[in-house]
């Protein structure tokens, strides 16, 4: 199976954390946006071979654009490419945009699941990331879009936030508890170079919170909501039974993907492409540009260890053998011992994984297996 992100790159403004590709300039390109992202589809359907599983509107805001033209995106994918089995189709949005009607419109152009960006249920911190919307409109969204039939409801949360309180956390753990979505990602504060909070700590107006906090909140996250029966499924995300990400899992396990816009990835299994063109770039050509990268041998085994181990699946040494062969599956075996006897890696015939409640510290794990 494959599948199709669609990368819409407008915002109204920029929270103080994104790195993605974005723009504010809806009102210039928004329309002529959507006329090169319907040419790059059609231009691209023999990218995949596979049937397409799902579909996957991310940003940027998807939710600035209207139903109609959501719908006439996925009418274009599927002219182009075999949707025969298509499962799973997700919009990214932003509660300040869910208002019933465009729910209801959202549900009757096909989008069956949504991202909702709820960040947090505390208003100052809202404010300090330069959210559009308060606590009560993003409990108010979920409701909405439950009452409008969506029965796969994804929000988003973050934490390790300079000045967010233990209890703050808790507190929004339970509000994100009593509105029960379907799947939750949290995601640690990331201070990226190029953001606005990459800035303020590159000239000493805050710092990022002390280890020992971030993992008390991690815990923190990590025992509510397994207590709350959500399983902890990859490093940042966590579903009730039946609810992972389709369209995110297939990164972790190597499947196929196309990426249409600026600032897109898009992988066929041996390449590695990006579309690094700006907005207006995009708009203006007749063909998009693509970084390509060929992937080495070391660079798949690396890709495997890394997206197996951030799961709670882990990683099955038949992968291995079938990607890169039976010498890189000894090589890891060997490197693998003693991470297993020191208890930081588990193990169970040919397959080894983290615990989810140390995920945290699993990127240290993963560098130490690499080529």
């Amino acid at each position: 199976m494959a599948g199709i992100y669609l990368h819409i790159p407008f915002c109204k403004r920029k929270c103080i954390y994104c790195d993605f590709y974005s723009t504010a300039q809806f009102g210039l390109y928004g329309g002529k946006f959507l006329e090169a992202a319907f040419r790059e589809v059609r231009t691209q359907r023999g990218f995949l071979a596979d049937p397409v599983d799902t579909v996957y509107f991310g940003g940027g805001t998807p939710s600035l654009y209207a139903p109609s033209d959501i719908r006439y995106l996925l009418e274009t994918v599927s002219d182009n490419f075999n949707t025969s089995r298509l499962s799973e189709v997700t919009l990214e949005a932003n509660p300040e945009d869910l208002s019933p009607p465009y729910l209801n419109a959202l549900a009757a152009a096909g989008i069956n699941r949504l991202s909702i960006g709820v960040q947090s249920f505390d208003d100052g911190l809202l404010t300090f990331m330069r959210r559009r919307h308060d606590a009560a409109r993003a409990a108010e969204a979920v409701r909405h879009a439950r009452s409008a039939g969506f029965g796969n409801i994804s929000i988003d949360l973050i934490y390790g936030i300079p000045g967010m309180t233990a209890g703050i956390w808790e507190e929004t753990l339970r509000e994100a508890v009593a509105l029960r979505p379907e799947h939750i990602s949290a995601y640690h504060l990331t201070f990226e170079s190029g953001t606005t909070l990459g800035k303020w700590k590159e000239k000493k107006k805050i710092s990022e919170v002390p280890d020992e906090e971030s993992r008390e909140q991690f815990l923190a996250l990590h025992h509510t909501l397994t207590e709350a029966e959500y399983e902890h499924y990859e490093v940042s995300n966590f579903a009730l039974p039946g609810y992972r990400s389709r369209h995110n899992s297939s990164y972790w396990t190597g499947e196929p993907y196309l990426g249409i816009g600026p600032g897109a990835h898009s992988y066929d299994g041996t390449v590695r492409r990006l579309c690094d063109m700006t907005v207006k770039d995009y708009v203006a050509a007749a063909e998009p540009v693509y970084g390509r990268e060929q992937l080495t041998s070391d660079d798949r085994y690396n890709e495997i260890v890394m997206t197996s181990l951030r799961t709670s699946d882990g990683l099955h040494l038949s992968r291995i053998r079938n990607k890169v062969g039976d010498c890189f599956s000894e090589l890891f075996i060997e490197t693998a011992r003693p991470l297993v006897e020191r208890g930081h890696l588990r193990q169970n015939g040919e397959r080894y994984w983290i615990e989810p409640a140390d995920f945290l510290t699993s990127d240290s794990v993963i560098a130490y297996l690499f080529v």
